[in-house]
């Protein structure tokens, strides 16, 4: 496609004479520009894949595939629900689980927090936290033992740690002879755990299904039954599969209908992210036809030589085409390379700036994911340098057909 005299010329045009240092200038901040563009793309799309994946393994390793409930109250034959439920093909786990909100009390400290009765030897089907236990045991989780395992923000506020007690109040009070008093009941801390989000950190408890059963007046039932799938994206369709085979007696409701919001905005700003620094590598893409227009002007008299000695329209626009693809070729490897050891190391060196700066650029009471992760794609690395080399050669068509353009007694009429 390209004969090696346009590729010489081409390459030779690429660097200007120390008179016309301007346009060697005008180059080098063009693959700079470009090279730029590629970095930011390719380490902020890293950082966001980095949220999603972060999102979805501490929601999830939390949240159920999906939950069953009764809509006449407490599902009170809930192991026959669970033998039932697990004949399902698909469905890989199945825990019971009571919840309710309370308050938490320790002393002067008082604290809201989902109250949330497990099994524990079920409850490792279904979700992630017996494997976050940051101090103590879950094991300690006994019927009848009144034990309870705390988000480590919330045993941090309350100042507790294993072995301390605490106060847990419910909203549903009972009358007696110095009148209405509300339900309380004290438990032992047997443990904290860290998943690494604030919401479950510092908002949940964990104690046995019998102990919350019996602080919330269940009796023997449990709310539902929290399942798993073997693939998490087709929960949809499955919970709606299992409702139809419990006859409409339960309610199932999937993650999607819960937490698809995070995910559906994480998409949307990396496609919203992904146009906005694509307009970068555009900027550094029009200073490639800057470049080139200008030495357009500047060569028309080599130009016309070339085509007095038979040079076609066609290779004269290869000529400034290579010129303008080895700017537009190293800026992208330059931005690529960088962008891909930013994202590779954005989680070291974040912590250091914080350091350094003595801030934290996002606190775990305000942001859900309070560290910077990173997952560099290839497929991402791929579409962004492609995106880049695209743009680079489009920015070179109007100044090459502008110098195939060139007539040779016109240009050289005043030589």
């Amino acid at each position: 496609m390209f004969k090696p005299l346009e590729l010489f010329i081409g390459l030779r045009y690429t660097r200007a004479k120390r008179r016309n240092q301007f346009v060697s200038f005008i180059s080098l901040s063009s693959m700079l520009g470009i090279g730029l563009g590629v970095t930011a793309l390719i380490t902020v799309l890293s950082v966001m894949n980095g949220f999603e994946k972060e999102l979805r393994e501490r929601i999830l390793g939390m949240v159920a595939h999906a939950s069953i409930q009764s809509a006449a109250g407490p599902v009170q034959d809930w192991t026959g629900l669970r033998e039932e439920v697990l004949r399902h093909p698909r469905v890989t786990g199945a825990a019971p689980y009571v919840t309710g909100e309370v308050m938490v009390t320790r002393g002067g400290e008082v604290s809201g927090a989902m109250l949330r009765g497990i099994v524990p030897e079920y409850e490792g089907d279904v979700s992630r936290v017996m494997e976050h236990i940051a101090s103590g045991s879950a094991d300690g989780l006994e019927a009848g033992g009144y034990r309870i395992v705390l988000g480590s923000a919330l045993a941090r506020l309350l100042g507790v740690g294993v072995g301390d007690s605490v106060t847990v109040v419910t909203p549903e009070a009972r009358a007696t002879v110095a009148g209405i008093v509300p339900r309380i009941k004290r438990f032992e801390v047997a443990g904290t755990f860290h998943i690494g989000m604030y919401e479950y950190d510092r908002g949940l408890a964990l104690v046995h299904m019998e102990d919350a059963a019996t602080v919330m007046r269940l009796g023997e039932g449990a709310t539902g039954l929290r399942l798993e799938f073997d693939d998490l994206m087709a929960a949809p369709w499955l919970s709606r599969e299992l409702a139809l085979t419990l006859d409409g007696r339960y309610r199932v409701r999937d993650w999607t209908r819960e937490h698809a919001n995070f995910f559906r905005a994480v998409q949307t700003e990396k496609t919203v992210m992904f146009v906005i620094l694509t307009l970068i590598i555009a900027v550094a893409a029009f200073n490639i036809v800057s470049t080139l227009v200008m030495v357009v002007n500047e060569k028309r008299a080599d130009i016309a030589i070339l085509r007095t000695l038979g040079a076609t329209p066609g290779s004269v626009m290869r000529i400034f085409v290579i010129q303008g693809a080895v700017i537009g070729v190293f800026g992208t490897l330059l931005g690529t390379a960088g962008g891909i050891a930013l994202a590779l190391n954005v989680e070291t060196l974040v912590p250091a700036i914080e350091s350094l700066l003595g801030t934290q650029f996002l606190p775990a009471d305000v942001y859900y994911i309070s560290d910077l992760p990173s997952d560099l794609r290839s497929g991402d690395v791929i579409r962004i340098s492609s995106v880049a080399l695209v743009l680079s050669l489009l920015a070179t068509l109007y100044p090459a057909w502008r110098a195939a353009r060139t007539e040779p007694a016109e240009a050289l009429r005043y030589e």
